[in-house]
């Protein structure tokens, strides 16, 4: 069954998620981009907030693809206690040398999943390295919100793809990018594991405005 995932960006809006059947808290800075990173003193905070009451997923930032930064960045946010790290593939850099790299990371025991982004050249097969070297999941975003939601950017049949690929591989799969309430119906058939939400949870459906209750109401209907 899929689930929803919410991302907020303070402790008072996990207070709000905390209130609501949300299956995952995903911590992130919608101001500082497609996977903007909270401060690690704040999420290690907000990790002692939910106290297990929820999986907390983190990212750690729109990092260029350079192994070693990733690297750093990656242990820095494991020490937080999060259930899942957050890393986004972006465009260019060394995607397999960073693979590589991580695969240590997960070795120790950490989730890791892997964001690609729908608005840019994907290629699935990446989704064989990701599993080889450990990861929990992967996931699909886009990383230009100003282009419309995932289905505006990548056909359909695509997005299906990469649902099988990762559900063939036994690896987590969640679909985000600027989703919208009305995209649920058609995204709900492919079964991903999550749906995951930010803008349309807010004010007025900007990722950068506070929460909205009837929003997320709204969305959890589906959901439940």
């Amino acid at each position: 069954m899929t689930g929803m995932l919410a991302s907020v960006n303070s402790s008072d809006e996990v207070d709000l998620i905390l209130q609501t059947s949300v299956g995952i808290i995903d911590l992130k800075n919608p101001s500082q981009g497609a996977l903007g990173a909270l401060p690690t003193d704040l999420v290690s905070h907000i990790v002692k907030q939910v106290n297990k009451n929820k999986p907390v997923s983190a990212t750690v930032g729109d990092l260029p693809m350079q192994a070693e930064l990733v690297f750093n960045a990656v242990s820095d946010m494991s020490k937080t206690g999060v259930d899942y790290i957050k890393i986004g593939f972006f465009p260019e850099g060394d995607w397999q040398a960073t693979v590589s790299r991580l695969s240590e990371i997960t070795q120790q025991g950490y989730q890791l999943i892997a964001v690609l982004f729908a608005d840019t050249q994907i290629d699935i097969a990446i989704i064989d390295s990701l599993k080889k070297a450990g990861f929990a999941g992967v996931m699909l975003d886009t990383m230009d919100k100003s282009k419309g939601s995932l289905l505006d950017v990548l056909p359909y049949s695509d997005i299906t793809a990469f649902v099988e690929k990762a559900k063939s591989s036994q690896l987590l799969c969640g679909l985000a990018g600027s989703l919208k309430q009305s995209n649920i119906p058609e995204l709900m058939p492919l079964n991903a594991d999550y749906l995951g939400f930010r803008g349309a949870l807010c004010e007025q459906h900007k990722r950068t405005a506070q929460l909205n209750n009837q929003a997320i109401n709204n969305i959890l209907g589906y959901f439940e």
